[in-house]
């Protein structure tokens, strides 16, 4: 600081502030997102439960079933479904995501569909081939969006262009803690044999009902990545906007010191030319 003026100076403080301002306006509002996106991740677990228990009961209790859901083939190409934010200042949300991402699909054949302007500029300068960009705005991704992208896959799955359904995201572990994860939709695993849980009749058949709820399923589980991605990246802008704040905090009291400091050595120096004046 040495050379700078009280005016500078003061003007660093002031710039400061505002920074602080508006840091600490996007922590509050990054709260109140992440609180709703907690509500919506609590909301859809009872709905996907109770899907996936239903997939599990027909797979598992059926020895004469059968379903190309469950069928592992060599994967020739894989679809990759990532999910990032549309804006940064999350810390490291946006980059670990994606980074993983690239690193499953590396060396592979991939078909990718990008939700989140991030995820959909990174991908398309990386030259990756992709399915759709209609989904470059995670926040405005619905559930209805979620089913259309499911039912998309699905159709895709069962006439062979693709092979393998992988959903790169964000699991929200804690408000402190968020671990990107890449987690297989498609084909389904299984263990046949299970006793069944209950005596269920299924009509018309429980092929058919498979083969149905499969594509809400797999909607269901997207849906829930996107829940628990939103909350992960509420979770980490919150965070990095305190750590922005506690920062700006600190400048704020370091040019403070800084300030005082040269309004002292100004006002020793003009006390100084006085005396100086005055013996002369």
């Amino acid at each position: 600081m040495a050379g700078v003026s009280s005016r500078e100076i003061k003007s660093r403080i002031r710039s400061m502030e505002s920074t602080k301002q508006i840091t600490k306006a996007m922590e509050m509002v990054a709260s109140s997102k992440l609180r709703r996106a907690q509500a919506q991740i609590l909301n859809s677990r009872p709905y996907f439960e109770i899907l996936h228990s239903t997939i599990a009961d027909i797979a598992d209790t059926n020895t004469d079933f059968s379903s190309p859901y469950l069928i592992a083939r060599p994967v020739s190409r894989a679809a990759y479904v990532v999910i990032a934010g549309d804006r940064g200042l999350a810390g490291g949300y946006n980059s670990s995501i994606l980074r993983l991402a690239e690193a499953q699909m590396t060396g592979r054949e991939v078909t990718v569909l990008p939700i989140g302007k991030k995820a959909v500029d990174t991908l398309r300068a990386h030259g990756y081939p992709l399915l759709t960009e209609q989904y470059a705005e995670a926040e405005g991704v619905s559930i209805g969006d979620c089913f259309s992208i499911a039912k998309l896959l699905c159709r895709s799955y069962l006439s062979g262009e693709i092979d393998e359904v992988q959903i790169a995201f964000t699991s929200f572990v804690s408000v402190l803690t968020q671990t990107p994860a890449v987690m297989k939709a498609l084909p389904l695993t299984h263990t046949p044999g299970r006793k069944p849980g209950s005596d269920i009749l299924y009509e018309p058949d429980s092929e058919s009902v498979f083969a149905a709820i499969v594509p809400e399923y797999v909607g269901g589980i997207l849906y829930g990545a996107l829940c628990e991605s939103r909350a992960a990246e509420q979770a980490a802008r919150r965070t990095a906007m305190d750590a922005a704040t506690s920062n700006a905090e600190d400048m704020i009291s370091e040019l403070n010191l800084k300030f005082n400091q040269a309004r002292q050595a100004a006002i020793t120096q003009e006390i100084t030319e006085i005396i100086a004046g005055s013996s002369g």
